[in-house]
């Protein structure tokens, strides 16, 4: 019952004062299978791009925190080609700062603050992590191109059904391997200085 009333408030609250370049809502009649859309950052590779999330919430919240992650592909170090996202605040204690206390509103926009400032230092992708601190240019650019590929609307609706969304991942890995190959093959290879 207080996961019921607790996401009523906090959808509530979500669809009257939503954080800026945030949106999220219910599907269907099911209050625990929410869907979320983040406008990438101006200044940042993924601006003007719209990523759509899914958002599971758990039996137990707030005392779990929600499972989110991007259906949208995006070429980032700590979100993967599954879309899972490696942030603090999806993660309980020990390991991570979930806490009651915080809400679905406050995790999506962290969320958005890891797509403008990623961590490089605790990625899921371990290739574009050193990619991102080794060749900073070149990670933005590959960031760009997949915005540009996957997540400039035009005039598509988000898919909704998860299962539609599954071939897309693979497809999008597959993509990846493909423009990243592409792009070495087409740029001289760039190293560190040790």
């Amino acid at each position: 019952m207080q996961r019921a009333s607790r996401l009523k408030r906090e959808l509530q609250m979500l669809s009257t004062e939503p954080p800026p370049g945030i949106t999220c809502w219910q599907t269907e009649e099911r209050i625990d299978d929410l869907r979320a859309q983040i406008v990438g950052g101006v200044g940042t590779p993924y601006e003007g791009g719209l990523f759509s999330l899914e958002v599971k919430i758990p039996e137990r919240y707030p005392f779990e925190p929600p499972n989110i992650r991007f259906l949208t592909p995006i070429y980032h170090p700590n979100i993967d080609n599954s879309g899972r996202i490696c942030h603090d605040a999806l993660k309980l204690p020990p390991k991570g700062a979930w806490k009651p206390s915080l809400n679905i509103s406050t995790v999506l926009t962290s969320i958005q603050l890891l797509m403008a400032e990623p961590n490089p230092d605790d990625p899921l992708m371990a290739d574009i992590s050193s990619e991102f601190k080794y060749n900073k240019y070149l990670f933005t650019e590959k960031a760009k191109k997949w915005t540009q590929e996957h997540a400039i609307q035009t005039n598509k609706s988000v898919v909704e059904d998860n299962k539609e969304n599954a071939p897309d991942q693979k497809l999008s890995s597959r993509k990846r391997d493909a423009l990243c190959s592409q792009q070495e093959a087409e740029e001289p290879l760039k190293r560190p200085c040790v």
